[in-house]
């Protein structure tokens, strides 16, 4: 199997086994046993937990920056904020640790930690501020804000099993 490949197994079974236990309660044995290898073989990829706690969230970021970018370049002017909603439940389904990842590491202070965390939320929030702006939106800076803030509740619905709150 080629470098490449287990690297990306590697952040797979870290987004898997930080989410599901903690970032702080987890190891990096737990993570070489989900994927099937030896702890040693990880430090091959990552020097550290914390280094690799940032590639599982880079990772997580560029799939929700990708989607966005997708919908941004495909939807109609009309059905922009539809589509991005509906590009966010979609990967909020289909890959709800990495969201849920995502959630924990917004209170983990260690300095790269919340600047991987600051760097996912500005790009996001200037993909959508941008794509409001030129579909021509009235307020793009306050739908921005309320988008973003729909997403966290819809975060905290998916945590913690309660759909009730995305109830219009």
């Amino acid at each position: 199997m080629t470098s490449v490949n287990r690297k990306t197994e590697i952040i797979s079974a870290a987004i898997e086994v930080f989410a599901e236990i903690g970032y702080f309660r987890a190891t990096t044995a737990q993570v070489a046993e989900r994927a099937k290898i030896s702890q040693p073989y990880i430090f091959k990829f990552f020097p550290s937990k914390e280094a690799l706690l940032q590639a599982a969230l880079e990772a997580s970021w560029e799939r929700i920056i990708n989607s966005f970018c997708l919908v941004v370049e495909s939807a109609s002017k009309e059905q922009l904020e539809a589509d991005l909603i509906k590009a966010y439940e979609k990967i909020l389904a289909s890959h709800q640790n990495e969201i849920l990842l995502q959630m924990q590491s917004q209170t983990i202070q260690e300095p790269s930690i919340r600047e991987v965390m600051r760097e996912g939320f500005r790009e996001v929030r200037q993909i959508v501020l941008t794509a409001f702006r030129e579909a021509g939106i009235a307020s793009p800076e306050e739908r921005t804000l309320i988008f973003l803030a729909r997403g966290m509740l819809c975060n905290i619905s998916a945590a913690l099993d309660m759909p009730e709150l995305m109830e219009v």
